[in-house]
Protein backbone atom coordinates (compact mmCIF):
# COMPACT_ATOMS: atom_id res chain seq x y z
CA UNK A 1 0.00 0.00 0.00
CA UNK A 2 1.39 3.42 -0.99
CA UNK A 3 2.11 5.84 1.86
CA UNK A 4 2.58 9.58 1.90
CA UNK A 5 5.85 9.55 3.81
CA UNK A 6 8.76 7.14 4.31
CA UNK A 7 10.50 7.71 7.66
CA UNK A 8 14.26 7.12 7.63
CA UNK A 9 15.99 7.02 11.02
CA UNK A 10 18.74 5.29 12.98
CA UNK A 11 17.94 3.07 15.93
CA UNK A 12 19.07 5.47 18.69
CA UNK A 13 16.47 7.96 17.38
CA UNK A 14 13.63 5.43 17.43
CA UNK A 15 11.55 7.25 20.05
CA UNK A 16 11.68 10.51 18.13
CA UNK A 17 10.84 8.76 14.84
CA UNK A 18 7.75 7.07 16.30
CA UNK A 19 6.66 10.28 18.02
CA UNK A 20 6.88 11.96 14.64
CA UNK A 21 4.83 9.21 13.01
CA UNK A 22 2.13 9.58 15.67
CA UNK A 23 1.90 13.34 15.03
CA UNK A 24 1.85 12.96 11.25
CA UNK A 25 -0.75 10.21 11.22
CA UNK A 26 -2.83 12.22 13.67
CA UNK A 27 -2.97 14.86 10.94
CA UNK A 28 -4.00 12.34 8.28
CA UNK A 29 -0.54 11.88 6.73
CA UNK A 30 0.12 8.16 6.20
CA UNK A 31 3.61 7.00 7.16
CA UNK A 32 5.77 3.97 6.45
CA UNK A 33 8.30 3.14 9.15
CA UNK A 34 10.36 0.05 9.94
CA UNK A 35 9.94 -2.31 11.65
CA UNK A 36 6.24 -1.55 12.17
CA UNK A 37 5.32 -1.82 8.49
CA UNK A 38 7.50 -4.79 7.52
CA UNK A 39 5.48 -7.97 7.18
CA UNK A 40 6.56 -11.03 9.21
CA UNK A 41 9.14 -13.15 7.37
CA UNK A 42 9.38 -10.53 4.61
CA UNK A 43 12.65 -9.60 2.91
CA UNK A 44 13.69 -6.48 4.88
CA UNK A 45 15.62 -4.83 2.03
CA UNK A 46 12.89 -5.54 -0.51
CA UNK A 47 10.19 -4.08 1.74
CA UNK A 48 12.22 -0.91 2.28
CA UNK A 49 12.92 -0.47 -1.42
CA UNK A 50 9.27 -0.90 -2.32
CA UNK A 51 8.19 1.53 0.38
CA UNK A 52 10.61 4.21 -0.83
CA UNK A 53 9.50 3.72 -4.43
CA UNK A 54 5.82 4.17 -3.56
CA UNK A 55 6.14 7.09 -1.10
CA UNK A 56 5.52 10.74 -1.92
CA UNK A 57 8.34 12.03 0.29
CA UNK A 58 11.04 10.88 2.70
CA UNK A 59 11.48 12.36 6.16
CA UNK A 60 15.02 11.83 7.41
CA UNK A 61 15.32 12.06 11.20
CA UNK A 62 18.78 13.58 11.11
CA UNK A 63 21.16 13.28 14.05
CA UNK A 64 24.76 12.40 14.80
CA UNK A 65 23.70 8.76 14.77
CA UNK A 66 21.84 8.77 11.45
CA UNK A 67 24.66 10.84 9.98
CA UNK A 68 26.97 7.84 10.37
CA UNK A 69 24.45 5.08 9.60
CA UNK A 70 25.17 3.02 6.45
CA UNK A 71 21.50 1.93 6.36
CA UNK A 72 20.29 5.54 6.39
CA UNK A 73 22.76 6.42 3.64
CA UNK A 74 21.47 3.56 1.48
CA UNK A 75 17.87 4.70 2.01
CA UNK A 76 18.75 8.27 1.08
CA UNK A 77 20.63 7.10 -2.02
CA UNK A 78 17.60 5.09 -3.09
CA UNK A 79 15.27 8.03 -2.53
CA UNK A 80 17.51 10.34 -4.58
CA UNK A 81 17.66 7.77 -7.37
CA UNK A 82 13.85 7.59 -7.38
CA UNK A 83 13.71 11.42 -7.42
CA UNK A 84 11.84 11.37 -4.14
CA UNK A 85 11.62 14.62 -2.18
CA UNK A 86 13.72 14.36 1.01
CA UNK A 87 13.13 16.55 4.05
CA UNK A 88 15.86 16.25 6.71
CA UNK A 89 14.28 16.80 10.14
CA UNK A 90 17.39 17.77 12.09
CA UNK A 91 17.07 16.93 15.78
CA UNK A 92 20.71 17.70 16.65
CA UNK A 93 22.98 20.51 15.53
CA UNK A 94 25.30 18.44 13.35
CA UNK A 95 26.43 18.81 9.75
CA UNK A 96 26.04 15.96 7.23
CA UNK A 97 28.97 13.67 6.61
CA UNK A 98 30.60 13.75 3.19
CA UNK A 99 28.69 10.61 2.16
CA UNK A 100 25.35 12.31 2.90
CA UNK A 101 26.25 15.88 1.98
CA UNK A 102 26.36 14.95 -1.70
CA UNK A 103 22.71 13.84 -1.57
CA UNK A 104 21.34 16.41 0.88
CA UNK A 105 23.10 19.64 -0.07
CA UNK A 106 20.20 20.80 -2.26
CA UNK A 107 17.44 19.73 0.13
CA UNK A 108 15.29 21.95 2.32
CA UNK A 109 16.16 21.41 6.00
CA UNK A 110 13.86 21.72 8.99
CA UNK A 111 15.60 22.16 12.34
CA UNK A 112 13.88 20.50 15.32
CA UNK A 113 15.97 21.93 18.14
CA UNK A 114 16.11 23.24 20.78
CA UNK A 115 13.48 21.21 22.66
CA UNK A 116 10.61 20.81 23.15
CA UNK A 117 10.00 19.11 19.82
CA UNK A 118 6.21 19.46 19.74
CA UNK A 119 6.23 22.85 17.93
CA UNK A 120 8.67 21.41 15.39
CA UNK A 121 6.40 18.40 14.79
CA UNK A 122 3.48 20.79 14.21
CA UNK A 123 5.55 22.85 11.77
CA UNK A 124 6.51 19.72 9.83
CA UNK A 125 2.88 18.56 9.64
CA UNK A 126 1.79 21.94 8.28
CA UNK A 127 4.62 21.96 5.75
CA UNK A 128 3.77 18.49 4.43
CA UNK A 129 0.05 19.18 4.21
CA UNK A 130 0.78 22.30 2.18
CA UNK A 131 3.17 20.43 -0.11
CA UNK A 132 0.83 17.51 -0.69
CA UNK A 133 -2.14 19.78 -1.33
CA UNK A 134 -0.21 21.38 -4.19
CA UNK A 135 0.53 18.11 -5.99
CA UNK A 136 -1.60 15.20 -7.22
CA UNK A 137 -1.58 11.97 -5.24
CA UNK A 138 0.48 9.20 -6.87
CA UNK A 139 -1.41 6.59 -8.86
CA UNK A 140 -0.59 2.91 -8.61
CA UNK A 141 0.74 1.57 -11.86
CA UNK A 142 -1.15 -1.40 -13.27
CA UNK A 143 0.69 -4.63 -13.87
CA UNK A 144 2.05 -4.84 -17.41
CA UNK A 145 0.03 -7.06 -19.72
CA UNK A 146 0.57 -8.35 -23.22
CA UNK A 147 -1.41 -7.25 -26.24
CA UNK A 148 -3.62 -10.27 -25.83
CA UNK A 149 -4.39 -9.25 -22.26
CA UNK A 150 -2.43 -12.07 -20.68
CA UNK A 151 -0.56 -11.66 -17.41
CA UNK A 152 3.18 -11.03 -17.09
CA UNK A 153 5.62 -12.77 -19.44
CA UNK A 154 7.07 -16.05 -18.16
CA UNK A 155 10.88 -16.12 -17.96
CA UNK A 156 13.14 -19.11 -17.61
CA UNK A 157 14.98 -19.13 -14.27
CA UNK A 158 18.37 -19.34 -15.98
CA UNK A 159 17.51 -16.31 -18.09
CA UNK A 160 16.64 -14.28 -15.00
CA UNK A 161 19.85 -15.36 -13.28
CA UNK A 162 21.85 -14.14 -16.27
CA UNK A 163 20.27 -10.68 -16.09
CA UNK A 164 20.52 -10.63 -12.29
CA UNK A 165 24.26 -11.31 -12.42
CA UNK A 166 24.78 -8.40 -14.80
CA UNK A 167 22.76 -6.01 -12.63
CA UNK A 168 24.44 -7.18 -9.42
CA UNK A 169 27.75 -6.02 -10.87
CA UNK A 170 26.43 -2.46 -10.49
CA UNK A 171 24.17 -2.47 -7.42
CA UNK A 172 24.98 -5.64 -5.51
CA UNK A 173 22.48 -7.94 -3.73
CA UNK A 174 19.50 -5.64 -4.35
CA UNK A 175 19.58 -6.86 -7.95
CA UNK A 176 17.71 -10.03 -6.99
CA UNK A 177 14.66 -8.15 -5.76
CA UNK A 178 14.69 -5.68 -8.66
CA UNK A 179 14.85 -8.45 -11.26
CA UNK A 180 12.00 -10.34 -9.59
CA UNK A 181 9.80 -7.24 -9.52
CA UNK A 182 10.60 -6.20 -13.09
CA UNK A 183 10.02 -9.74 -14.40
CA UNK A 184 6.51 -9.74 -12.92
CA UNK A 185 5.64 -6.74 -15.07
CA UNK A 186 7.78 -7.06 -18.20
CA UNK A 187 6.35 -8.18 -21.54
CA UNK A 188 9.56 -9.79 -22.75
CA UNK A 189 13.36 -9.75 -22.55
CA UNK A 190 13.82 -6.33 -24.11
CA UNK A 191 11.20 -4.83 -21.80
CA UNK A 192 12.80 -6.51 -18.78
CA UNK A 193 16.27 -5.19 -19.61
CA UNK A 194 14.89 -1.73 -20.29
CA UNK A 195 13.08 -1.59 -16.95
CA UNK A 196 16.17 -2.68 -15.05
CA UNK A 197 18.45 -0.26 -16.90
CA UNK A 198 16.50 2.63 -15.37
CA UNK A 199 17.80 1.54 -11.95
CA UNK A 200 21.31 2.65 -12.94
CA UNK A 201 22.46 6.21 -12.41
CA UNK A 202 24.27 7.13 -15.63
CA UNK A 203 23.58 6.71 -19.31
CA UNK A 204 26.93 4.98 -19.81
CA UNK A 205 26.07 2.39 -17.13
CA UNK A 206 22.63 1.81 -18.65
CA UNK A 207 24.14 1.32 -22.09
CA UNK A 208 26.86 -1.02 -20.78
CA UNK A 209 24.36 -3.05 -18.75
CA UNK A 210 22.10 -3.46 -21.79
CA UNK A 211 25.00 -4.64 -23.92
CA UNK A 212 26.17 -7.13 -21.31
CA UNK A 213 22.70 -8.59 -20.94
CA UNK A 214 22.52 -9.15 -24.68
CA UNK A 215 25.95 -10.70 -25.18
CA UNK A 216 24.26 -13.96 -24.22
CA UNK A 217 20.73 -12.76 -24.65
CA UNK A 218 18.17 -14.83 -22.68
CA UNK A 219 15.55 -16.45 -24.83
CA UNK A 220 11.88 -15.48 -24.54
Amino acid sequence: MARDVFISYSQPDRDCAFELVARLEGQGINCWIAPRDIAPSADWAAEIMDAISSARAMILVFSASSNLSPQVRREVERAVHKQLSILPFRIEEVLPSKSLEFFLSAQHWLDAFPPPREPHYARLCNYLKTQFAAEPAPQSLPAHTTAAGASAHAFDAANLQHVERQLAGYIGPLAKHLVKTAASRAAGVDDLIGRLATELDTESERREFTQRCRIVKPRD
